[in-house]
């Protein structure tokens, strides 16, 4: 067995699948792209899933990754485990309709135990199968596996929901009797008990069925292209390459738990209670990598697992002592024990340093507040002769004010108080079967379409035609081939188009298809791309179409026009935000549409409006420049060299499209652009927003909707101009601010006019002061605005010593309100209003001191305050 580096292991993975013919595909980014069931990339797999569904038919059936994944589903026993993680590497190789069962078993065996390769004991490993899948078993036997090792287990079968599924065969390494203290032997893999002995190393699933979740197993079909999908955790792998008792006794995490070890002063023993250091590690892996790839810390969604990942580091930071902000000094740690692999990591470390950093400062004021919160509660149970903190009340503060349950835990248990865990636990589970009932349903892969994955007929897409002659060379109906068809909807592929397929934000072309004569014989109104990469056209059929016939295809040339020139500004847009807010300003999705753009892309803030001003001005300096734009068709390591930004989400082949605009913006881009950005004409944002958590989104416009909008603008300003009676536009501010100033003056001495007038109203009703039954009280109808105006009389009143109670009475609009108030325990004002109340058809209620009612009978009022007398 071999000693390696986690570089070296993962590199050897790689090289191992390139000598059978594997395409490597680079980790993709942790963010899904156009996969709303899934929060992070959490598996190898999980972006290979239009492979898998015959959505797009790769260039190579065969394809081996190293795949960055994020999962929290377990996040409790990260740091209780040798095993779990939050942020891991995946290991995988995949075939698409290509090899199958013998070969995946077959090479996994040789990669495992070859000398050439990890050259582990084949005595130390042992596999598990599907009880019916008797030919997996019958393939290890080949490999020279012995039957001892080979365990039967029901539970040995993926699926997740409708799509492919199928029997998986794992690989268990055995690492010895030293790791099974009770001595239960190969019981624990037969049993499927959780154990430190039998380490599961390597999963390969042998999909070949559409799951059918109305049918048994038994019935379900075979699908018609069968696939391999394998996944082998470079971690564990790493760890038992290296001797390691834990995967945190590896390369991949030691140089954190050191870095910890000189920041707290505490020592990591590998035989004790390691838990804060091993959270540490994980926790800092996990956010690096995250905002590496524009996740933000937030309140939803990304954001928040990022920023409960964060906050439970801090609090096991705390747990060693350790009280500042520390989290961001592990960053380029990070980024040097992955630079082999993940270069991105230290390139951007700055930018990653001062998001962690933020959300740690940010943290120590949650935890301040937090704590005023608790000693307030904890001094309300003190006084109320309570010694017990409610569940409810710690749950609270965990869920409203993000405080730590520990750190609460520890500050009520030193004042003596018990804890309600069990309140606390049950208010959780509360709160995590409402998460489950909101979120998103599915994750499973599409049902594979065979029809449209046997298309191989040739498309070539023209960039630089807008009509041309071409060959009908599929017609499908149905889904169903054809040779030819009528007056319906059918999907058309040609041997050469003009028409655009959507992709990477731009929309997809409209237009005719018409017959040499020039007679329209069908509407193009989508193009979407086919599982090879044909551009297919949604058309309504107006008229026979045939196979092998030519027909004259036209676009819609204002439609492409004016979506060109919103791309085209896409760009410019993109290269600016960069410019103004920083580089981590990447894009997250795009819609180039003829009426307007959208933008997505990273920031942590709201753009301020001096920088969005920055922002729409620095495009327009670049339209009126009139820069040239160029697109050349180069491969990817060219283009790279060229400086080019590589879109979010897109898949780049051998060949790529650079499109350079001056010496301003270099992307790769395969829509259609401009020639010259003086077309673009003028840009404007009309507004800039957050979609989630670190994601923002500018709308712009730009041509005629921009002429439009400042078009509108400036009407608006005419209608001020006309309201204010300014003469002259640019005197429009000057008078608005002067009017401004008028309404404030004349409010002043309004309110002074109203407050004067109630003094003397005020003066008039408390100098008539009558007596009942040994009860001074004052009972008057006066003018009042609202119930506010009744409580300002009130107010006053206490201030002197006019009578035992008030009672006032006031028409509002065509309502009768009426207060109450007493300053004697002999009158509750409450009772008195309640009393009241009935005589002007109203209700009302209200404390001991004061009360207040409505009414609809105003005139009822003098009956009203004639009862006062009677009712007291």
């Amino acid at each position: 067995m071999k000693e390696m580096t986690s570089a070296q292991v993962r590199q050897m993975w790689l090289d191992f699948w390139q000598t059978k013919a594997h395409a490597i595909e680079p980790s993709a980014n942790l963010i899904p792209v156009n996969d709303p069931t899934l929060l992070w990339i959490n598996s190898g797999v999980a972006t290979l899933k239009k492979y898998f569904d015959g959505s797009v038919i790769p260039e190579n059936p065969r394809i081996a990754n190293a795949q960055k994944a994020i999962r929290t589903n377990d996040i409790e026993n990260v740091g209780k485990t040798a095993r779990h993680h939050t942020m891991f590497e995946m290991l995988g190789n995949f075939s698409i309709g290509d090899y199958f069962r013998e070969q995946a078993i077959k090479w996994a065996f040789e990669l495992l135990t070859s000398p050439q390769w990890f050259d582990l004991p084949k005595d130390k490993l042992y596999m598990t199968y599907y009880p019916d899948d008797k030919e997996s078993y019958n393939c290890w036997l080949a490999c020279g596996v012995d039957p001892s090792h080979l365990i039967p287990l029901e539970e040995n079968f993926w699926e997740i929901g409708a799509g492919p599924s199928g029997p998986d065969t794992e690989i268990f390494f055995d690492r010895g009797a030293d790791f099974d203290p009770d001595n239960m032997g190969i019981r624990l893999l037969e049993e499927d008990i959780e154990n430190d002995r039998y380490i599961e190393i390597w999963n390969i699933v042998l999909s070949q069925y559409n799951a059918d979740p109305d049918l048994p197993r038994s019935e379900y079909q075979e699908l018609p292209n069968k696939n391999i999908d394998t996944g082998m955790g470079l971690e564990r792998m790493v760890a038992i390459l290296q001797g390691a008792k834990t995967n945190f006794e590896t390369d991949l995490f030691l140089p954190l738990i050191r870095e910890v070890e000189n920041i707290s002063g505490k020592s990591y023993d590998p035989n004790g209670d390691n838990m804060s250091f091993k959270v540490i590690a994980d926790h800092i892996r996990s956010l690096t990598f995250a905002v590496c790839d524009g996740a933000l810390p937030g309140n939803e969604g990304r954001g928040y697992v990022l920023r409960r990942l964060l906050r439970r580091a801090v609090m096991h930071g705390r747990r060693l002592g350790i009280k500042e902000p520390f989290l961001y000094r592990l960053v380029p740690i990070v980024g040097r024990i992955m630079t082999s692999y993940y270069p991105e990591i230290l390139e951007k470390h700055a930018f990653i340093e001062k998001i962690v950093k933020r959300e740690e400062e940010t943290f120590a004021r949650t935890i301040d507040a937090g704590t005023v919160h608790l000693e307030q509660v904890l001094s309300q149970l003190k006084n109320a002769g309570e010694n017990r903190l409610d569940g409810q009340a710690i749950f609270k503060l965990y869920d409203t004010y993000g405080f730590p349950v520990e750190l609460t835990e520890e500050l009520a248990e030193d004042q003596g108080f018990t804890i309600d865990h069990k309140g606390f636990q049950a208010a959780m589970k509360e709160q995590q079967e409402r998460a489950r009932a909101g979120a998103v349903k599915g994750g499973s892969m599409g049902m594979q379409n065979e029809t449209l994955a046997g298309i191989v007929e040739p498309s070539v897409f023209d960039y630089d035609k807008e009509q041309l002659s071409a060959s009908l060379s599929v017609l499908l109906v149905g889904n169903e081939r054809a040779a030819s068809t009528g007056e319906v909807q059918a999907v058309l592929v040609f041997d050469r188009t003009p028409f655009y397929a959507e992709m990477g934000g731009q929309v997809a072309d409209r237009g005719v298809i018409k017959n040499e004569q020039g007679e329209i014989l069908a509407r193009v109104t989508d193009v979407q791309r086919a599982p090879n990469g044909q551009p297919l056209h949604t058309a309504d059929v107006f008229s026979e179409l045939s196979v092998g016939q030519t027909y004259r295809l036209e676009i819609d040339h204002e439609r492409r026009y004016r979506v060109m020139t919103n791309h085209t500004a896409t760009h410019l847009l993109h290269a600016a935000l960069h410019n103004v807010l920083g580089d981590h300003a990447r894009q997250a999705g795009s819609l180039n549409e003829m009426e307007f753009l959208r933008f997505d892309f990273t920031h942590f803030e709201a753009v301020t409006a001096e920088q969005l001003r920055q922002i729409e001005e620095e495009v327009n300096q670049q339209i009126w420049q009139a820069l040239e734009v160029k697109t050349i068709e180069t491969d990817l390591d060219t283009a790279k060299s060229m400086g080019a930004l590589a879109l979010f989400g897109e898949k780049y082949g051998k060949k790529v499209r650079v499109v350079t605009i001056g010496d301003y913006s270099v992307e790769l881009c395969g829509g259609t652009h401009l020639k010259n950005t003086a077309e673009i004409g003028i840009f404007k944002i009309i507004k800039e927003e957050g979609i989630g958590s670190g994601t923002r989104r500018i709308l712009a416009v730009t041509g005629r909707e921009a002429f439009s909008a400042y078009r509108e603008t400036e009407d608006t300003l005419k209608n001020i101009a006309a309201a204010v009676k300014s003469p002259q536009l640019k005197d429009v501010t000057n008078r608005v601010v002067s009017l401004q100033e008028q309404l404030r003056q004349l409010q002043k001495e309004n309110a002074e006019l109203k407050e004067k007038a109630a003094a003397e109203q005020a003066a008039a009703v408390f100098a008539d002061v009558k007596e009942t039954n040994g009860i001074s009280y004052i009972a008057a109808q006066v003018q009042a605005a609202d119930a506010a105006a009744l409580r300002s009389f009130a107010d006053n009143w206490k201030q002197q010593d006019y009578s035992d109670v008030l009672v006032l009475a006031a028409t509002i609009g065509e309502k009768v309100s009426v207060l109450a108030a007493s300053k004697t325990q002999a009158v509750h004002a409450g009772n008195l209003i309640k009393q009241l109340a009935p005589i002007v058809a109203g209700r009302g209620g209200g404390k001991p001191a004061m009360a207040m009612a409505g009414g609809s009978d105003p005139s009822a009022i003098s009956a009203l305050l004639a009862a006062v007398a009677e009712k007291l």
